[in-house]
């Protein structure tokens, strides 16, 4: 029996994965938690054969969490679940640990695939994730990307920013005070050499972590 824990900060989330997998033979939902700490704790006190870890969470996210787990030297495989399909975010935890990637779009077989795949085989990338890395990859060997610069939370604040979050949403969404998420956005500006959000935008389409005509 596969043991699956799965991490996401909104209960609809964990709910309709657990739905779709509960009737799965062979599979076995053992846990649920809401942000990257839980995670840990779980990863630490129980044999979990595949967390499925969003990425953006209150507290630790997904990056961080799993750079722990993997540090961990458990037997735990961790799928990212993203809401996008080029999520930088996503890929960093590919770099950090991460065994898997899905679209939280992904079907159930797809899901079960992904997790039977990275028992087995060690990796699962649906395949039109993997041709988008396979992109990114190759405009890496040329051009520097300064977003490679920032830290996860500089991100997860740039990312929100992108989606015309105001300063007040984004402290709330990350439980965080006002005057740390412009610490961060300050931080993250000087490191880019932007003068702010908008430049920062820019940049960031430049560098293709957004698609300026899917912007609000």
């Amino acid at each position: 029996m596969i043991k699956v824990v799965i991490v996401d900060d909104h209960d609809v989330v964990r709910f309709g994965i657990r739905r779709l997998l509960e009737d799965v033979d062979g599979l076995e939902v053992t846990g649920e938690c809401c942000n990257g700490e839980q995670a840990v704790e779980i990863a630490k006190s129980q044999s979990v054969d595949v967390f499925l870890m969003d990425i953006q969470m209150p507290g630790l996210g997904g990056v961080e969490a799993t750079k722990i787990i993997s540090e961990l030297n458990v037997e735990a495989k961790i799928i990212v679940i993203s809401g996008m399909n080029d999520d930088p975010l996503a890929i960093s935890m590919l770099k950090s640990g991460a065994s898997g990637y899905l679209s939280k779009g992904a079907s159930v077989a797809e899901m079960v695939k992904a997790i039977h795949e990275v028992i087995n085989k060690g990796t699962y990338i649906s395949p039109e994730i993997a041709q988008k890395i396979a992109i990114s990859s190759l405009n890496e060997t040329t051009n520097v990307n300064p977003f490679d610069l920032i830290s996860e939370r500089e991100m997860q604040i740039a990312m929100m920013i992108f989606q015309c979050k105001k300063v007040a949403e984004i402290a709330d969404k990350l439980c965080l005070s006002p005057k740390t998420v412009n610490s961060y956005r300050y931080r993250m500006f000087d490191k880019l050499d932007v003068d702010g959000d908008v430049e920062l935008t820019l940049l960031a389409a430049k560098h293709k972590i957004i698609d300026v005509q899917n912007l609000a």
